[in-house]
């Protein structure tokens, strides 16, 4: 994919489109990132045709260089150890849920393009008295260098917008927000997680703000716990991180959530899904975003 201006995003076109550009950003921490083995994928995630990804350098809020990515149609290897220098891409042997989600969204829209923007980094948090050695989403925290996740994030969108590439009968349309996210928040304490719903809602100001447009679907996914430590509980104050999570999405129109993380195997670790769940997880995000885009795009056509 080539470049076009980013402004070309407002400007009101003047001919008829043959074909729309569906945009979303997937985003959020590790079980966005990804730690399903692509050796277990079946055949028809294997390959893509008019689905591509822009995959944002992951780095520590101090880092230099996040954000920094190169366009491609989509393949398996966009999870756990995936890296770029902005020039080539190395894939790993892991997947998160990019290939099902756009496996489905071809299915829901076969004529059009899926253009997948995904920043995703392990371990962060949005408050950032969480960070730890991972980093934060708080846009107010700026650390030694003025650094975080939601800079990374927009330099991530940046640098997409300014290297895709479309025909002049295409339309590009963002389509949606895809956040997974929440463990970070939910491992320190009570206080952090009840700021947790005041940190999503400007959170999303922000990302929707980035995309230019205020009413961009969201779809989150609902955390869950692998039970899998001594106290029977991973995430300290899980349910609480839950809770804002279901009240952000009962308070936004444009946002929902999806719930069956609760049901979803685990792999070698405590903290990551397995492959069956990822797969799972990608399909729900999908048709939750076309739900939402369906509405907003009826409440557009009346």
């Amino acid at each position: 994919m080539k470049k076009f201006n980013f402004v070309l995003f407002t400007i009101l076109p003047l001919f008829v489109f043959s074909q729309k550009i569906r945009v979303f950003v997937l985003a959020g921490q590790s079980n966005m990132n990804g730690f399903g083995f692509t050796k277990d994928l079946p055949d028809d995630l294997k390959s893509f045709k008019d689905v591509y990804i822009f995959q944002g350098k992951a780095v520590a809020d101090h880092e230099p260089n996040g954000g920094v990515g190169k366009w491609e149609i989509l393949k398996p290897g966009h999870g756990h150890q995936f890296t770029t220098d902005g020039k080539t891409n190395k894939h790993s042997d892991r997947f998160g849920p990019e290939l099902s989600f756009a496996k489905r969204l071809k299915e829901l829209y076969p004529k059009d393009k899926i253009a997948i923007i995904k920043y995703a980094r392990e371990g962060t948090s949005i408050d950032s008295l969480a960070r730890g050695p991972f980093g934060c989403w708080d846009s107010d925290y700026f650390g030694k260098t003025g650094g975080n996740q939601f800079k990374h994030y927009l330099n991530t969108v940046q640098n997409a917008f300014q290297k895709i590439d479309f025909q002049k009968n295409e339309e590009v349309v963002m389509n949606g927000i895809i956040w997974m996210q929440g463990e970070g928040d939910a491992s320190y304490t009570e206080e952090i997680a009840q700021n947790y719903y005041g940190h999503l809602v400007t959170l999303f100001k922000g990302f929707r703000a980035s995309l230019r447009d205020a009413e961009v679907p969201v779809v989150i996914g609902k955390i869950s716990d692998s039970g899998k430590d001594p106290s029977g509980r991973v995430w300290k104050t899980g349910e609480l991180i839950q809770y804002a999570q279901e009240k952000f999405v009962a308070q936004d129109k444009a946002a929902a959530i999806v719930r069956s993380t609760k049901n979803y195997g685990y792999g070698d670790d405590p903290w990551h899904y397995n492959s069956t769940a990822y797969i799972d997880l990608g399909k729900n995000f999908a048709d939750e975003v076309q739900a939402l885009i369906q509405k907003k795009e009826a409440v557009v056509g009346k």
